[in-house]
C-alpha cells in the first residue's frame, strides 16, 4: 500500500510569510524536494501579486522547475490564473473554491456561483491543453466566518467539480478544525460520487488534529496527501491560520504504519533545516526528536 505526498511548501508554505523567499531559493527548495522523492509539487499560485506577494514570481518559478519525474502544479482561482499557468507549461492545476459563501468572497473576491462559472472555463482550457485538474473544496471542515459547514454543501460543490471534468477531487481543512470522525464521514460521502476519480486531502495542524486526520483520510481511501516541509504555512485570508502538517512528520508516520511514500525522511529533515536557516519558523517535530528507531539502536 502506498500514498503520494504532494509537497506544498513553495505555495501554501510561503504564501502567509512576510519574509520574501527569492526565486533562486524557491527553485533550490523545489529541486531538493524532487531529490528527496517528492513526485508532485504545488510550486506556486497564479494569483494577484498585490494580494499574495510571495507568488509574484509564479511564471519564473514554473519555468525553472521542469525536472524529470516531477509533476509541477500551479494553484488558480479563475480563468486568468489558469491562462497564466497554461502559458507557463505546468503539468497540472489545482482550482480552489471555498465551501462557505463568506470565505469565498473574501478569498476569491466573488461568489461561489461565480467561482463555479470560472471553473467551467478553467476545466475546458486545461482539457484543450492536456493539463490535469484538481478541484479543491477549501474550508470543507469549517469556516472562520460562518462556523460549521454542512457536509451536503461540500459534496454538492465536489459534484459540480466532477460534472465539468475534474481529474482529481480534494478537500481542505483550511483552518485546521476538522477531526478524524468528520474526515471519515466526508471522504466516505465523497467516494459515493467520485467513483474511480482519485481523492486528495489537505490538512492543517492548527488544533493538533492534522496527522490524525491524514491517517483517517488514508483509511477512507485517499491516495494523495498535501504537506509542507517543516509544517510551514497558513492562509493569509483566515484569522489565526497556522501551518500545514509537516512532510517529514507525515512521511515518518505513514512509513512506520506500513504505508510507503517514497520520501526520504532524512532528506526532508535537512530541507526543513534549510528553511530555518533562511529565517522561517518550522514547527515540525521529527527533526528535533529524530526518527525511531535511530540508526545507532
Amino acid at each position: 500500500m502506498g500514498v503520494s505526498i504532494v509537497e506544498v511548501s513553495p505555495r501554501d508554505g510561503l504564501q502567509n510569510e512576510s519574509l520574501y523567499l527569492p526565486t533562486e531559493h524557491k527553485l533550490a527548495l523545489i529541486r531538493s524536494a524532487a531529490a528527496a522523492g517528492i513526485g508532485r509539487i504545488e510550486a506556486t499560485a497564479f494569483v494577484h501579486p498585490g494580494r499574495v506577494p510571495q507568488m509574484a514570481d509564479a511564471e519564473e518559478v514554473v519555468r525553472g522547475t521542469h525536472i524529470p519525474g516531477l509533476r509541477v502544479n500551479g494553484l488558480v482561482l479563475n480563468r486568468r490564473g489558469a491562462e497564466r499557468a497554461v502559458a507557463s507549461q505546468v503539468d497540472e492545476i489545482t482550482f480552489v473554491i471555498l465551501a462557505s459563501e463568506t470565505f469565498n468572497r473574501r478569498n476569491q473576491g466573488c461568489s461561489r456561483a461565480e467561482s463555479l462559472a470560472e471553473w467551467t472555463e478553467v476545466s475546458a482550457l486545461c482539457r484543450e491543453n492536456g493539463i490535469k485538474t484538481t478541484f479543491l473544496v477549501g474550508a470543507a471542515f469549517g469556516c472562520p466566518f460562518e462556523g460549521e459547514i454542512a457536509p451536503t454543501a461540500v459534496i454538492e460543490l465536489a459534484a459540480a467539480g466532477l460534472e465539468f471534468g475534474a481529474d482529481e477531487l480534494a478537500l481542505a481543512d483550511t483552518i485546521g478544525c476538522g477531526v478524524p470522525k468528520q474526515t471519515t464521514a466526508l471522504f466516505g460521502q465523497l467516494h459515493l460520487i467520485a467513483g474511480t476519480t482519485p481523492l486528495r486531502a489537505h490538512f492543517h495542524n492548527t488544533r493538533n488534529t492534522g496527522y490524525a486526520n491524514a491517517l483517517a483520510a488514508v483509511d477512507a481511501g485517499v491516495t494523495q496527501l498535501d504537506s509542507s516541509f517543516g509544517g510551514l504555512g497558513g492562509c493569509p485570508f483566515a484569522p489565526n491560520a497556522t501551518g500545514n502538517i509537516a512532510t517529514e512528520d507525515l512521511a515518518w508516520i505513514l512509513e512506520r504504519s506500513g504505508i510507503a511514500t517514497g520520501v526520504d525522511v532524512d532528506a526532508a529533515i535537512a530541507i526543513t533545516r534549510q528553511l530555518s536557516d533562511w529565517g522561517y519558523s518550522t514547527p515540525a517535530l521529527l527533526g528535533r526528536a529524530g526518527p525511531f528507531p535511530s540508526p545507532d539502536m
